[in-house]
């Protein structure tokens, strides 16, 4: 690893061992590292806190948590204007907090974040739910709402068909699918989307910058280990490469894909073989 990693990994580490520092700095921090360098953090904080100043102000006290709820839905999605990205979906940009309070557009993980956020100057503890491959808000009673679509309350059948929609097989719903999910687990969750659409795009060297940053979060996680050795022969690093696919072997012997694995292996011992 190079200076630069070093550097970027290092910086990283501070932010999210930070217990000082919140979800929404350290998702901040995760968009100045990757893609705005220039990025003034403490003003975007501001920026969500003065939204949630406005939304504070703008209600009468109350402690029923469905009015809450419904002002806080007219609030966001009306008056301000957010709203899922169904047209561009997987532009990376989603993920980034900065660019979805910018543009007012999000994916399931960043407009959740932003929700439970600003629920919290209305006095809700709006808990971030990692459901599989959308992740909502629990506004209390198992009250699933779904801020990708305008805060609406979800039914076991809307969760069954979102199931439904994003695998090929028929999945049951479990009760650990409703589950709160921590901090660490969401900047993951952000970084393996980021990590992927890199890939797609062939940004080769930023899907490995967010393999690290998770590495950093995870550092034994067998996955990202095997998707770091992956990465690093796609970029001709073929030393680094096989550290890593070997490291993942060790880790997981046993592992689906280890003809795979041991195949890219061999295949990258002959490339160096012809180097010589």
């Amino acid at each position: 690893m190079n200076s630069e990693s070093n550097s970027f990994i290092s910086e990283w580490k501070i932010c999210f061992s930070n217990p000082k520092s919140n979800l929404i700095e350290k998702c901040l921090k995760l968009a100045q590292i990757l893609e705005y360098p220039n990025l003034d953090i403490t003003k975007e904080i501001e920026k969500i806190h003065d939204l949630g100043i406005t939304l504070k102000n703008s209600i009468v006290e109350s402690k029923n948590s469905t009015y809450k709820i419904s002002l806080l839905n007219e609030f966001l999605f009306q008056t301000c204007g957010f709203h899922g990205d169904v047209d561009d979906y997987y532009n990376p940009k989603n993920n980034f907090l900065n660019y979805v309070v910018d543009k007012k557009i999000g994916i399931p993980i960043t407009l959740s974040i932003l929700y439970s956020e600003l629920g919290k100057h209305i006095g809700m503890n709006l808990r971030i739910i990692g459901f599989p491959s959308h992740v909502i808000v629990e506004g209390g009673e198992e009250l699933m709402l779904d801020p990708f679509n305008s805060g609406k309350q979800l039914s076991v059948n809307d969760l069954l068909e979102i199931l439904n929609i994003n695998y090929d097989e028929e999945v049951e719903l479990i009760p650990e699918y409703l589950n709160e999910i921590t901090a660490e687990q969401i900047l993951i969750r952000i970084l393996r989307n980021l990590k992927s659409s890199y890939k797609d795009s062939y940004s080769y060297n930023q899907s490995l910058k967010c393999n690290k940053m998770i590495l950093a979060i995870n550092p034994n996680s067998p996955e990202e280990i095997r998707d770091v050795g992956i990465l690093e022969e796609k970029m001709q690093n073929y030393e680094n490469a096989i550290e890593f696919l070997n490291k993942y072997l060790e880790l997981v012997p046993n592992a689906e894909d280890v003809d795979f694995i041991l195949e890219l292996i061999k295949k990258i011992r002959e490339r160096k073989t012809n180097h010589l």
